[in-house]
């Protein structure tokens, strides 16, 4: 009966001024409403950016032709320089490597039936597929030997696949890239956008023979050069060591001097979905820490109005003191009373909390994940702030003179 008797007399004062008590934990409603939704948007960020690290691979270097100057210095990929046979030497020479793919890349109108659709057009050899580990929805993949007889095969994006053939199977379809027939051997699983924007599955992908030869003509690198290399390294702790030793091998097989830059550059994914990552982390962060200041400001509020509750019921106080209620007793009913008020208003914060990243999962770009962690720390801070803002005016009461308290007006 002892421990319950604080809580009784503690329900019983917040009662008889319930408008008052509401608004006392407004401060703290809002701010562990705050820091559940920032936490999970957080989550979310950090979930959406390991999706992409999938989707794109944080084992994959990618080797691009480097820039010239004419005049005007012109962007990357504007100066030919990698070849299959450069492909073939990273795959030899770098250990750490488990598969490369040289590949090339254009543009094209892509018909079919009555629609079309303008796309990116993907030259590649078979370890591309490994390479990126993609998969098929449907149909099935492009066989070796396709490759080797120059077949006119294709494998075709999601976001083609729906835009041509919409609602249905495009599996053994047959399609005109740039006038030319393919027929549609399946459906690429879909891997949405990447890190820098682009949608990963409008592009269609086809033997690189026929894709220099037929599809992209003269806009098709001559000979064996290419427009890229995709890299697949063994292990992601392996990709810097093996970025590093790429970049020596080609310096020495396009026999760059050691003044002379490089006449290619290196895209590693891990390092740049990594910082990414990082941001997110770092922002989400910033905003619980600004989220909390409104469990301080709230803790403050709880603070002003317990010593004005301290100060209207000084006769209470002093009534309670000469029918034998120790200092103790006192200090224990004015704490409950605030660690009550920071409580309440810490549970109607949780529920505000879960119903905005819910609303936020259902009206934002990414999903906000809830974290039972941010919960249980959140309402254990409230209750924390209830007992530190709460001490001081809980003494206080404590400490008056019984006789001086009785004589308060």
């Amino acid at each position: 009966m002892m421990l319950f008797e604080p809580v009784r007399d503690a329900v019983r004062a917040l009662r008889v001024n319930i408008m008052r008590s509401v608004l006392t934990t407004l401060g703290i409603i809002i701010g562990v409403g705050a820091v559940i939704v920032m936490v999970a948007v957080g989550a979310g960020a950090e979930a959406q950016v390991a999706e992409i690290i999938n989707s794109m691979g944080a084992d994959l270097l990618y080797v691009f032709p480097g820039s010239t100057t004419s005049r005007v210095r012109l962007g990357a990929g504007s100066l030919p320089t990698l070849n299959e046979d450069d492909a073939e030497a990273i795959q030899k020479e770098i250990l750490e490597v488990e598969v490369v793919a040289p590949y090339i890349r254009g543009r094209a109108q892509i018909i079919a039936g009555n629609q079309n659709w303008s796309t990116a057009v993907i030259g590649v050899t078979p370890e591309y597929f490994e390479a990126r580990e993609w998969s098929l929805d449907n149909g099935k993949s492009i066989a070796a030997e396709e490759f080797r007889g120059n077949s006119k095969v294709v494998l075709v994006g999601n976001t083609v696949a729906q835009n041509l053939f919409p609602g249905q199977d495009p599996s053994d379809s047959v399609i005109r890239i740039n006038r030319v027939p393919f027929k549609v051997a399946g459906v690429l699983q879909a891997k949405g956008y990447s890190m820098g924007g682009w949608d990963q599955d409008d592009l269609v992908i086809i033997p690189m023979a026929p894709a220099r030869k037929k599809v992209l003509g003269e806009r098709a690198l001559s000979g064996r050069l290419v427009n890229g290399i995709a890299v697949k390294v063994i292990s992601p702790e392996l990709v810097s060591s093996a970025e590093k030793e790429i970049r020596e091998l080609l310096r020495q097989r396009h026999r760059l001097r050691p003044s002379q830059e490089n006449d290619f550059w290196i895209r590693n994914q891990a390092e740049a979905l990594e910082s990414r990552a990082e941001s997110s982390r770092t922002m989400s962060l910033l905003l619980a820490a600004v989220a909390s200041v409104s469990l301080m400001v709230g803790g403050i509020g709880i603070m002003n109005i317990m010593i004005v509750s301290v100060t209207e019921r000084t006769r209470e106080i002093g009534l309670r003191m000469a029918v034998g209620a120790r200092r103790h007793d006192i200090l224990m009913q004015f704490l409950t009373e605030a660690v009550a008020l920071s409580m309440i208003g810490g549970l109607i914060g949780i529920l505000l909390g879960v119903a905005g990243s819910m609303a936020f999962t259902a009206f934002g770009d990414w999903p906000a994940i809830i974290q039972p962690s941010a919960i249980a720390i959140a309402f254990t801070v409230s209750a924390a702030v209830g007992i530190f803002f709460g001490f001081y005016p809980a003494r206080k009461a404590s400490r008056l003179d019984p006789i001086e308290a009785l004589r308060r007006e």
